[in-house]
């Protein structure tokens, strides 16, 4: 068997790594970034210390900050006009998943002057674009070393996934100590993000050796410092370890893509605003339990990374501990189902279909070690509901 393994060309990574951006844009040959930012950080004074390393090396920049949750089509053909006006030759994506979206879709489509629609899977998009480095600030998207990224159709509030070697980041910077500030449930919900990253990456019927090693890896990672991480904020070491799990789970995902998980939480969070990490966690257990029949391994395999199980434990009794280890998870990380989120429940039901084949359309779920049919994930939709 052959397998492409796809990854930034650089990885920068460690506390205080942000001093290294510099000598990255240099290697890269990028002198006039556009450096998109999340306004929120920009407001909380974080993205200071980004600009401040650049000025002092004397680079040439300029700020973006018209970002917003789930970036659409707006925003990223805002950022890509800004790109073009701008005569920049990079661009820098400073925050979390959003702003990231929003640096690598504005950069392809800058590159390749084509609309964001023509962009979505099932094509793959390969094209030679615009180098992107990426600074996460959130401990969960992965966003800084995956070929993916998701951009919101404003008309149809449908999430168009775009594909391909396009989108992966030259390079990454890679620093726990923005995550220091990220309060409780930003801390979960992204957490929860790079568990299912890992999850689906295991479970995938892309999943090959590289990407294995490095879901493992994520789910102990994880598993061992996600609530640390959460109630403990200042603790360092927990920060750091859910940081390069994150990276990890990352870069599992991105040699196999996601899977049924992330196919069906991209309509609820489009439709009902849900974070994306939120929306994962609500569908985690509802998924895993119709996906495990297919492949009691790796779902085991997994329990037993996260700690939720034993290596002599057999593989029934270690996914049946898996799937109440994510229910008692969403407990403690005060997790919503989508009634208690306070979505319309008339509206949940009968947006259904529809999010089920916005979920098919969105070319994950046949990654998905069992193949779901429509009327399944309307089942599943209805099963994580729970009033």
């Amino acid at each position: 068997m052959i397998n492409n393994i796809l990854t930034p060309r650089r990885l920068v990574v460690g506390g205080g790594s942000i001093e290294q951006l510099p000598q990255v844009l240099a290697q890269l040959g990028i002198k006039r970034p556009l450096l998109v930012a999340d306004p929120n950080l920009v407001r909380l004074g974080l993205s200071t210390r980004v600009e401040s390393v650049l000025r002092d090396a004397g680079v040439s920049y300029t700020l973006f900050t018209d970002v917003v949750e789930d970036p659409t089509d707006a925003c990223v053909n805002a950022a890509s006009a800004a790109i073009v006006e701008g005569d920049h030759d990079g661009v820098i994506g400073f925050g979390g998943g959003s702003a990231i979206d929003t640096a690598k879709a504005a950069a392809v489509v800058a590159t390749l002057r084509q609309p964001i629609r023509s962009l979505m899977v099932p094509r793959i998009v390969d094209e030679a674009a615009m180098p992107v480095v990426a600074i996460p600030t959130t401990a969960g998207t992965g966003s800084e070393v995956t070929r993916a990224c998701v951009v919101t159709d404003s008309a149809s509030h449908e999430k168009m996934l775009i594909l391909g070697m396009s989108c992966l980041p030259a390079a990454a910077v890679v620093d726990f100590e923005f995550t220091l500030s990220c309060p409780f449930r930003v801390t979960a919900d992204t957490g929860l993000d790079a568990l299912t990253h890992a999850l689906e990456a295991l479970v995938n019927r892309n999943r090959n050796p590289h990407a294995d090693a490095f879901a493992l890896s994520a789910l102990r990672l994880i598993g061992a410092h996600l609530e640390t991480a959460c109630f403990e904020p200042a603790n360092r070491a927990a920060r750091e370890a859910m940081m390069l799990g994150a990276t990890h789970a990352g870069l599992a995902v991105s040699n196999t893509s996601t899977a049924l998980v992330h196919g069906m939480s991209r309509p609820i969070g489009a439709f009902f605003h849900v974070p994306h990490g939120l929306s994962n966690a609500m569908l985690l257990a509802a998924v895993t339990e119709f996906s495990a029949p297919a492949a009691p391994a790796p779902y085991a395999a997994a329990a037993r990374a996260l700690g939720w199980a034993q290596e002599s434990d057999a593989e029934t009794d270690a996914v049946a501990a898996l799937i109440a280890g994510f229910h008692r998870l969403n407990s403690v990380l005060k997790v919503p189902t989508p009634a208690a989120f306070g979505i319309d429940k008339t509206r949940y039901f009968e947006l259904r279909t529809t999010m089920a084949t916005q979920a098919l359309q969105s070319g994950t779920p046949p990654n998905n070690p069992r193949l779901a049919t429509e009327q399944d994930i309307e089942a599943i939709y209805a099963a994580a509901w729970v009033d």
